[in-house]
């Protein structure tokens, strides 16, 4: 069995990065940049006020206080947008609106609040500091300088800084289209009625939705039965959609391991055992006329949904132009024992918590009860997969161990 490192390894071999499209703004929300972008504008584009208030020579209002008032003539109404060049001479002001563009003249802002509100003459009862309430031109980002760089994603913060520096369109990395095929004669579609031996199909709509947590496009077929023959049809029909395909099931040892047995035709998908614990046989290449690829996962629900974020997500966080990172993890204290079979690393969910204040561990964690790998309804609580390496059979209550955090959770 090959360890768990050297399946990545060779799953992220499969793909690269996607040629860079030119993407309208809006639509790129939640894709990657693909190329730095450098502001043309800068950021105030001018000196404007961050109040609503008064333009004024801060000269002029050094002795102000409530007791000693200073009366100053107003000259001029400027409001945001305004295109009219304004000027003020010592011993005048200008009533100013936020975001208005200051008046040559002008060092600072008085709020609108230490004043009397006059529209001909205001009274000022307290002192400016010269640049106060000012929004300096270039304060936020000078014209010439990389405001995003290659590889961000872009979230709601980069979409509004790519508009506030003007870009109608960027260079963005396209979402992968992920096609997600299950096998499996017992399987039943949810909602319709289970016969003798038959069971709900889950898979697809777990690693659907698992591929969408990390923002790719996905088809998900659902899935085939046990005929060699409908699962080559159904294959060949998704390719032209799938920039990688996921199934689920038929990989193992057994005398209907279809995907196995149709795939193993083609000579360009192996299969493997990994040593680990749910999830042991894994299968990965390439198939059709573009070389799709292809990652098979096993078909007990626990097992595929652990392969999923141990294998498949690094891959199609590559195929996002990101980088193909592991999941966060944190250092956590059991609160009970747990045992897992030599020479495999087992992943058991867990929920995991922050420890109570002077713990010299940050977290605690607790396996949950039911870890077989056709158990999926602890899935729904876990927030974490429980690691316990390969040399080891066991975990006593109390000791320290490496938790892998779960999106979302």
């Amino acid at each position: 069995m090959k360890s768990v490192e050297q399946h990545v390894l060779d799953l992220l071999a499969l793909v690269t990065a996607p040629e860079a499209t030119e993407s309208d703004l809006f639509r790129a929300h939640g894709t990657v940049l693909a190329e730095s972008v450098v502001s043309e504008v800068s950021l105030p584009g001018f000196d404007n006020s961050s109040m609503d208030g008064y333009a004024v020579h801060a000269a002029d209002l050094a002795s102000a206080s409530p007791t000693t008032p200073v009366r100053l003539p107003v000259v001029a109404d400027i409001p945001a947008g305004d295109p009219t060049p304004n000027a003020i001479r010592p011993g005048q002001c200008a009533r100013i609106m936020t975001g208005a563009p200051m008046p040559m003249g002008a060092d600072a802002v008085v709020p609108v609040e230490w004043t009397d509100g006059g529209n001909v003459e205001v009274r000022i009862e307290a002192p400016a500091t010269p640049g106060g309430f000012v929004r300096r031109r270039g304060e936020d980002v000078e014209e010439g300088a990389t405001v995003l760089r290659a590889g961000s994603l872009i979230d709601a913060g980069a979409m509004g800084v790519l508009a506030a520096v003007g870009r109608r369109t960027v260079p963005v990395r396209p979402r992968p289209r992920v096609v997600v095929l299950s096998t499996g004669e017992e399987l039943v579609e949810p909602g319709r009625a289970l016969g003798p031996g038959q069971i709900y199909e889950s898979n697809s709509y777990m690693i659907a939705a698992a591929a969408k947590e990390v923002g790719c496009e996905v088809h998900r077929h659902g899935f085939v039965g046990d005929d060699p023959a409908g699962v080559r049809e159904a294959l060949e029909g998704l390719l032209l959609r799938a920039d990688v395909v996921v199934t689920t099931g038929g990989v193992s040892m057994g005398a209907y391991d279809v995907v196995k047995e149709v795939l193993s035709e083609q000579g360009t998908v192996e299969f493997t055992s990994v040593a680990m614990q749910p999830g042991k046989p894994q299968g990965f290449g390439t198939i059709g006329p573009d070389r799709t690829p292809i990652l098979t996962l096993p078909g007990n629900p626990v097992s595929a949904f652990v392969s999923f974020q141990l294998f498949v997500r690094p891959v199609l966080l590559r195929l996002r132009g990101l980088a193909p990172s592991p999941l966060p993890s944190v250092r956590a204290r059991l609160s009970a024992a747990v045992t897992s079979p030599k020479g495999r690393r087992s992943y058991l969910r867990a929920v995991v918590e922050s420890a109570g204040p002077g713990e010299e561990v940050e977290h605690t964690v607790a396996p949950a009860v039911r870890q077989g790998s056709h158990q999926l309804s602890a899935l729904a609580d876990a927030n974490g997969l429980l690691v316990v390496p390969e040399q080891l059979t066991e975990l006593p209550v109390g000791a320290v161990a490496e938790v892998l955090l779960l999106p979302g959770g």
